[in-house]
């Protein structure tokens, strides 16, 4: 039970980078399957467009699903068009934020795909540069053998040239991935750097963090389950419904706007600002707040959303 409690420890403290971890196998694994089960080369004329369309169509669809599993991403849209009380610049950070989660899986794939090579060397033998380069005044009938090679093109010329087609793919991932990792650590020295809190607090945070998850998910059912019994009641028995205190409008919308920390205040949610703070006044930002990417987390907190889509 110890070791359980361990391991469950350590994959809370470290669920970001084992969340991206495990989307980044998932997507290289998906990708392996899918260039062996799917992808063949037509070695003609559609060279070029079938084996861009491998490489870079999943990897859209893969950014696009990112954003619409990415609890912030509804936590920014929902009802910013009602209410129109929306800053632009934070807007865009916090968009900003959404999408660097959202390229994962995308660059994932396309790393793995240059690094397996065949999604490239369909796309380079159907390109007519290359193709003008290696038949200078030797007609139509060498762009066709061109288009061949990655169906084993016999040519010597042409069969070298598949082999650093291979290769011209490989470095182009190894480059991906390692401008990847460089970029990620850069950036994210660069947020503790500037994280207005130390780094146990930023661990206490976390935990805090998950226990108000816990306990909303189950104070909300608990909420939710007493309104219900008491609708019902008074429907089938047509009696008057008894005073039932619940959260207004105005209250759900102030605890589900985006956080910004401020120094003259220790909060670590919306919901502990809004009930340390009076009801009646706003608890949306102001200019003394600050938007640290560094506590970008603290709006990634899901209260199960991503299950109702």
């Amino acid at each position: 039970m110890e070791k359980f409690r361990t391991v469950l420890d350590f994959c809370l403290s470290h669920q970001k980078v084992l969340g991206y971890s495990a989307v980044s196998l998932l997507t290289a694994g998906s990708e392996r399957l899918f260039s062996a089960v799917a992808f063949q080369c037509p070695c003609n004329s559609w060279n070029m467009l079938y084996g861009s369309v491998f490489l870079l169509v999943p990897a859209l669809i893969l950014f696009l699903l990112g954003y619409l599993l990415n609890v912030r991403t509804w936590r920014l849209f929902t009802g910013c068009c009602a209410s129109g009380k929306w800053s632009c610049w934070r807007f865009f950070r916090v968009l900003w934020l959404v999408t660097v989660s959202a390229a994962v899986a995308p660059l994932t794939w396309i790393a793995v795909a240059l690094l397996g090579a065949n999604f490239y060397e369909c796309a380079a033998s159907g390109s007519s540069l290359l193709q003008r380069h290696l038949c200078q005044g030797r007609g139509t009938q060498c762009h066709e053998r061109v288009a061949r090679i990655p169906c084993g093109g016999t040519l010597p010329q042409e069969a070298q040239t598949s082999v650093n087609l291979r290769a011209q793919s490989q470095v182009l991932g190894w480059i991906l991935i390692a401008s990847i990792m460089a970029l990620v650590l850069a950036v994210t020295c660069i947020n503790r750097c500037r994280s207005p809190v130390s780094f146990l607090q930023l661990r206490f945070w976390k935990i805090y963090l998950e226990k108000e998850r816990e306990v909303f998910e189950r104070k909300a059912k608990e909420h939710a389950t007493k309104l219900a019994e008491r609708n019902l009641k008074c429907f089938f028995e047509s009696t008057e419904p008894e005073p039932f205190q619940t959260p207004s409008n105005k209250d759900w919308q102030q605890i589900s706007s985006l956080y910004a920390f401020n120094t003259k205040g220790q909060y670590y949610s919306m919901i502990h600002k809004y009930i340390s703070s009076n009801r009646g006044t706003s608890i949306r930002s102001t200019e003394e707040d600050v938007f640290s990417p560094a506590l970008g987390f603290v709006d990634g907190t899901d209260f199960n959303e991503t299950g109702t889509l």
